[in-house]
């Protein structure tokens, strides 16, 4: 490990070849790698004698995983790509008594059976059934576990990003947000995928990159303890994929779907798996077209169209009795337009320029509604090669290129993106490519007590990064200051010289009152980028050539190198998980990490608990998205005054470490009840979130001083029951930040103490139920959703430590001037029986009161929100009682029929699922400093309609 920290290339190269030498040196029987094996046996009589046609059942009634096959003609029998579980396995034959025992799944080296059946007696009858200890995993790390079996029948509100739509239901620690994104034990993004053995630790909401479709998924499962020394970069929630594989299906089966639903949303979806003993393919192929495809800032849907094409494709071979080959490729584009709030919607009636224009820009064009697009292409091929070196030994060399392409296109008229006082001023358009590129080699060793796991990635992100922008809102850098001191629009067309703002004029002097004045904050750069005035001439103030817009171009590499060692023992009812891994990061800045990992797991037999301790050391390291616009932001002259900066030199990221400490316990009670539940507490030195330019899609990492992060989570769930099913999850977690800012553009807030972010969420709870009382027959599928609501973003108060929003700061009078109509009417704010109204929200709270106090102003005692929690006149802290979303409750059901005329080799399926069945009328978030304003999706009803065969 030393040599590491010294030469870490050098080290790396080194392990890597002597991995690969070894593997070309020693032989063995072959088994495609990742995430999953296979269970492979022989079943003989008393005499030794082979038993044909013997079914082998495997199941875990926690997860759902069970699968079925019968032996050949010698005996034999293989159930390939098992994901890594323990497993109650059966064996019954005509004649012989059935055979029952328990197997633990734990790594790629293949698990070999010899099993003896005993002859039954004639009048005998045996009975195998789950016991209690069957629902117990004696392991030190919290996780789920959701297979197929699962998560087939569960109402998903997102078709475009199922994948954490079942994550955030079936996940305890996560808080539902908008657009497919979750935020794992109170962190924004801090999760990654590990998709049969590929790292994926950049974001995967819709608005980032294309996830892999629900439909090539086997199993999960969800890590959210202290992750094992294999998992690093984003490891908050480690979701640790098996793909599906046509191998051993020696007859093709698939199945097509189509559907279609509310708001015009269609569906057609295709997937087959065909295969042998020796290879087999699986492809899964996708296409969906939705007028409702993002969470909108309105309950109404309004410019929200979007479609997504997707392909999976999972080869396996096995090219000898040692070696074997296993190859993923995907491709998905997604397309879809930026939803209007009624203020983009209604041709921005909030600049002086189309005021005084009567609609029309500065160029006499029709501004007309924002007409924001973004487009996003996502590729990826990760090839596998696996050696197994003996009986104990199995050698796994990776290879992973992963390319996200991200467009975003502008309204036609720039003048359209301009949004409500204090929300977009600028028009923006943006090209961005990620690009991730590595190499993964492991080596596994199962024997005895010990479950050994060695290996290295070395993996490359190269990042570009292109944003053009110009100013279309007149006051942000205006020249000329009014009588009153605020900014003002004079001149037509508008000057951009402050000495001439004594001799301006203005059209509408209503709005301005004279006389006007230079603006000394004026800055001279910006204004060359300022569609509002005239193109500038060839002067000192601006550099040659400008076209109106200015581009920041940024591009990186960065390199990271991972080294890592664990081992698991078992020893009685112990479990040891003991690890190490080192990690060398060489971004905009470098930083090296020693990362220990340890946990411990106790199994009371008697009482049916297991008891767990773990904690794990964890490098941090930066988001890749627009990574290098924030690291340099504050040292870009035009950047600088649009990003808040509190300076003008560049803010560096250093990736930071954290200290996570995990204490839980397992309980089964019987054979149809187990709970899991686990304490949390996360210390983070240099701990990161998001912030955004503006109120433009152009967000960015930023990085504060600390974090502290306590929490519990907890999971109850009934195994299948005469064909019932339960699942429950819940948890709490406080996401507390601590200034100053240390890394990324913008300035330190203005509050100095610790502050909650807009992932800190009291509680939330997911109840899920499925019924099928006849294994050929209907299907009820049922979702609770509640939700205690997140941190909201700035809603006006009275009085506070935090909060000054009323005339001089008193507690007696709300001051909501700071929003627009639209955005108080967006939060559900009212002034006694007085609230904005839709669909043109246009008159501000006050407008009508009788109060007297004016435009803006409500008197505390009648003041409230059916949206928000408003803390109480003078209670409002931003650490200990900050603005929150009302709870909510939602609730999804399904019901259907996956075999409408009971045939045998072909069979019709259909199904119908409602979401948000009350039609609640409830946010996600509110001005949120990442993604500002979304509503939950409205009830959506979906009629679907299948083939199997």
């Amino acid at each position: 490990m030393l040599a590491f920290y010294k030469k870490p290339l050098h080290a790396a190269s080194m392990v890597i070849l002597y991995l690969v030498f070894s593997g070309f040196a020693l032989n063995a029987n072959a088994q495609s790698g990742g995430s999953s094996t296979s269970v492979t046996g022989t079943v003989v009589d008393s005499t030794g004698a082979v038993v044909p046609k013997a079914t082998v059942e495997i199941q875990n009634p926690v997860s759902g995983f069970s699968r079925t096959t019968s032996t050949d003609g010698a005996g034999r029998f293989t159930v390939p790509n098992v994901p890594f579980n323990p497993y109650h396995l059966t064996v019954s034959a005509s004649g012989f008594g059935a055979y029952a025992q328990d197997i633990d799944v734990r790594s790629v080296v293949p698990v070999s059976l010899k099993i003896t059946l005993q002859v039954k007696a004639s009048s005998e009858t045996v009975t195998v059934e789950a016991a209690a200890e069957d629902l117990l995993e004696n392991t030190p790390t919290f996780h789920v576990d959701v297979d197929r079996g699962l998560f087939d029948k569960v109402p998903l509100e997102s078709q475009s990003s199922e994948v954490s739509s079942l994550v955030t239901l079936a996940t305890p620690g996560i808080a539902a947000d908008s657009n497919g994104l979750f935020h794992g034990l109170g962190d924004h993004a801090e999760n990654s995928f590990s998709v049969d053995g590929q790292p994926i630790t950049d974001q995967q909401s819709k608005v980032f990159s294309n996830q892999i479709p629900l439909d090539s998924v086997e199993s999960m499962e969800v890590i959210s303890g202290a992750p094992p020394a294999e998992f690093g970069g984003k490891t908050s929630v480690v979701i640790d994929v098996t793909t599906r594989s046509g191998q051993g299906v020696t007859t093709p089966h698939g199945t097509i779907t189509t559907s279609y639903g509310s708001f015009g949303t269609s569906n057609v979806a295709a997937n087959l798996a065909y295969g042998g003993a020796k290879w087999g393919n699986f492809i899964s192929l996708s296409g969906l077209n939705s007028g409702r495809f993002l969470d909108p800032p309105e309950f109404v849907v309004i410019h929200d169209k979007g479609n997504e094409e997707n392909g999976f494709d999972r080869l396996d071979f096995q090219l000898t009795s040692k070696d074997s080959i296993h190859l993923n490729l995907g491709f998905t584009r997604s397309w879809f337009q930026t939803p209007n709030s009624y203020d983009s919607q209604l041709a921005t009636p909030w600049s002086g320029v189309v005021v005084d224009n009567g609609g029309l820009d500065p160029n006499g064009n029709v501004v007309g509604p924002a007409d924001q697009r973004s487009q996003i292409k996502t590729f990826n091929i990760a090839p596998t090669w696996t050696r197994v070196l003996s009986n104990t030994t199995v050698f796994t060399l990776g290879a992973f290129v992963r390319r996200d392409g991200y467009n975003y296109y502008p309204s036609a008229n720039p003048f359209a993106d301009l949004g409500a006082p204090g929300l977009q001023s600028e028009t923006v358009s943006q090209r961005r490519t990620l690009t991730n590129a590595g190499l993964r080699t492991n080596i596994s060793y199962v024997k005895g007590i010990n479950n050994l796991k060695a290996g290295v990635t070395y993996e490359q992100t190269f990042l570009n990064e292109t944003d053009p922008f110009g100013l279309v809102d007149p006051t942000l850098n205006a020249p000329c200051l009014d009588a009153n001191g605020a900014p003002v629009f004079v001149g037509n067309p508008g000057v951009n010289d402050p000495s001439l703002c004594p001799t301006a004029t203005t059209t509408d002097q209503t709005l301005y009152p004279a006389p006007f004045t230079a603006n000394a904050d004026f800055n001279s750069l910006l204004g060359c980028y300022d569609l509002t005035r005239p193109t500038p001439s060839a002067n000192d103030l601006c550099p040659a050539a400008v076209s109106g817009l200015y581009t920041f171009n940024g591009h990186t590499d960065v390199k990271e190198l991972a080294l890592f060692l664990q081992d698991t023992i078992t020893k009685g009812n112990w479990n040891f998980n003991l690890g190490i891994r080192g990690d060398f990061y060489n971004g905009l800045t470098t930083h090296r990490e020693a990362e220990p990992r340890l946990g411990v797991a106790y199994n009371i037999k008697r009482t049916n608990t297991v008891l767990r301790i773990s904690y794990a050391r964890t490098m941090e390291t930066p988001f890749n998205e627009n990574l290098v616009l924030s690291n340099e932001g504050c040292g870009n002259p035009v950047l600088n005054p649009l990003l808040v900066c509190s300076g003008s030199s560049i803010t560096p990221f250093s990736p930071g470490w954290r200290n996570e400490f995990h204490a839980g316990l397992q309980q089964a009670f019987g054979r149809y009840l187990v709970f899991s539940g686990e304490y949390i507490w996360k210390y983070t030195h240099n701990a990161y979130d998001f912030s955004v330019l503006g109120a433009t899609p152009i967000t960015f990492p930023i990085e504060w001083d600390r974090s502290k992060i306590p929490g519990y989570a907890g999971r109850v769930s009934v195994p299948n029951l005469h064909g019932f099913t339960a699942l429950m999850v819940f948890s709490s977690v406080a996401a507390r930040f601590f200034n100053p800012q240390i890394g990324g553009a913008g300035a330190v807030p203005s509050a100095p103490g610790p502050f909650r972010i807009d992932h800190d969420e009291k509680f939330n709870l997911t109840f899920h139920t499925q019924y099928q009382p006849w294994k050929v027959g209907p299907w009820f599928g049922f979702n609770w959703r509640y939700d205690s609501g997140l941190v909201a973003g700035p809603a006006p108060c009275a009085g506070g430590q935090d909060c000054a929003n009323g005339p001089a700061g008193t507690d007696t009078v709300v001051d909501t001037s700071g929003l627009s109509a639209d955005q108080q009417f967006e939060s559900g704010l009212f002034c006694g029986s007085v609230r904005p109204t839709a669909p043109t929200p246009a008159n501000p709270l006050g407008t009508s009161l009788s109060s007297g106090l004016g435009p803006n102003l409500c008197p505390a005692s009648q003041y409230g929100s059916s949206l928000l929690q408003i803390p109480a006149p003078g209670t409002e802290d931003d650490d200990h009682n900050p603005p929150r979303i009302a709870p909510r409750h939602l609730f999804d059901v399904a019901i259907g029929d996956d075999n409408l005329f009971h045939g045998d080799k072909y069979k019709w399926g259909a199904q119908v699922s409602v979401i948000n069945l009350t039609n609640k009328y409830a946010l996600y978030n509110f001005l949120s400093t990442f993604s500002g304003t979304h509503y939950v999706s409205p009830r959506t009803v979906t009629a679907e309609l299948s083939f199997h065969f």
